[in-house]
């Protein structure tokens, strides 16, 4: 049964088809082997179980009458903590919103257990969501998977863990400047950021809502794209017969391969001359007004996120981590009218970039600059931590910028990624492309 715990969503989905394996049973060795892990209490806030079974006897029925309602039906998935759960606390990694229950489930959940979908539990996160590392002293920091002494990503990080520790089949998360991504890269994961509005964030606990956006981190496109079906109530795309075969990409390099350390440098190298050899045509570019977008993100984020919790935070500042505060207090100074100017003028760089790249099938770049960090230097030394979080959420933060359909890959070097960018609302072409990635990385 142990196979279980590393085989993907869908895999284990087509098990439970052909009644080789039981909802009961596979929730059950996941709860158990949750119950033994020596990292649980790091990755998971809270679990499920009462749920979780409940849900798992359903879909056993469903699956012995032939009545399942999708290929995930009964497969068990965990939630990072700012997804509302009916009578579940759900906090968003913070004291501030400590015992928290809300009393109905977030849309996107909703939805994914009308797919016959096992919530298993709630996953720690770095507080509301305002950090790219994945350190909460505040909660619980979850280890990365290839070096336990460092931080997993944020602000995803339970989600990425409990899928790469064996703890879940998938992870659901969310990504407003790279909260998918960076902790699926350094977990070894596929993670998808969806296009903004693709999904819904009703019962999702807020950080920037114009940036916000849901995505799976699993173990491979094809878990990506069926999750994503689940979660919007849609058919999953065919991704069959995918080919790079005249695919033409373009690999960003302003912005994207500035400072990158020497790992994810070779990650990412090794990934595109094998993305080459399966037939894509790779064109090597600077995109000045990248940097323009990028000189945009602290007008845009921190104001907003900000707006929406400073009240929360200036009444009990003490309970926040203070780099995670901090970074919330830089919103302050910036003003409205220059929030608004910063908007339109990304608006303007976000046409006239996609006018820029419309002959590529996708755009291509290293998915972060740097490995995951230590976890105690990262609480020792502030400047560290300021620099290694800005530096790890730099490339992701591109692809929110311009409002990117985006998805990570492994490169097959530990805890390096290389992400492909479509267009916003064209993540069912970026899945085909995906695939076919997939497949030469492999």
């Amino acid at each position: 049964m142990n196979k279980w715990l590393s085989t993907g969503a869908v895999e284990l989905g087509r098990a439970i088809g052909t009644g080789e394996v039981d909802p009961v049973d596979l929730t059950e060795v996941f709860l158990s082997t949750i119950a033994e892990h020596p990292h649980r209490d790091r990755i998971y806030a809270r679990l499920t179980p009462d749920r979780a079974r409940a849900e798992a006897r359903a879909a056993s029925q469903r699956a012995k009458l032939k009545l399942r309602r999708s290929i995930l039906d009964g497969v068990p998935i965990s939630w990072k903590d700012l997804f509302d759960t009916a009578g579940t606390v759900t906090e968003a990694g913070t004291a501030l919103l400590r015992d928290r229950s809300p009393n109905r489930d977030a849309t996107v959940l909703e939805m994914a257990t009308g797919a016959g979908l096992v919530c298993l539990g709630k996953t720690h996160m770095t507080e509301l969501a305002f950090s790219g590392l994945g350190l909460n002293p505040v909660t619980a920091s979850p280890p990365c998977v290839n070096d336990v002494d460092a931080v997993s990503g944020g602000s995803s990080s339970g989600a990425a863990t409990s899928v790469a520790f064996g703890l879940a089949a998938a992870g659901i998360g969310s990504d407003t400047g790279g909260s998918v991504r960076i902790p699926s890269a350094w977990n070894d994961l596929v993670g998808l950021k969806t296009s903004t509005g693709l999904l819904p964030l009703t019962g999702v606990v807020p950080l920037c809502a114009r940036f916000d956006t849901v995505g799976p981190l699993c173990r491979n496109v094809e878990d990506a794209a069926h999750l994503l079906a689940a979660m919007s109530g849609t058919a999953a795309p065919d991704l069959h017969q995918t080919s790079l075969t005249g695919a033409k990409l373009l690999a960003l390099q302003n912005v994207a391969l500035d400072d990158i350390r020497d790992q994810p440098h070779v990650g990412y190298k090794s990934a595109v001359e094998r993305l080459q050899a399966a037939g894509a045509e790779v064109d090597r570019r600077d995109i000045p007004l990248v940097s323009d977008a990028m000189a945009l993100s602290s007008t845009l984020f921190a104001p907003e996120a900000y707006g929406t919790w400073g009240h929360l935070i200036a009444a009990k500042p003490d309970l926040m981590f203070k780099e995670v505060r901090e970074r919330f207090e830089t919103g302050k100074s910036v003003s409205a009218p220059d929030f608004v100017a910063g908007w339109q003028k990304l608006e303007g760089l976000r046409v006239r970039f996609w006018a820029e790249v419309a002959g590529y099938d996708a755009v291509i770049l290293p998915t972060s600059p740097i490995m995951p960090p230590n976890m105690q230097r990262l609480t020792d030394d502030s400047d560290y931590f300021v620099a290694e979080n800005l530096l790890a959420l730099r490339n992701t933060r591109i692809g929110n910028l311009m409002d990117a359909a985006a998805l990570t890959l492994p490169t097959g070097v530990p805890s390096t990624g290389i992400t492909l960018m479509t267009p916003r609302e064209t993540e069912l072409r970026l899945l085909r492309l995906g695939m076919a990635a997939e497949e030469a990385l492999s």
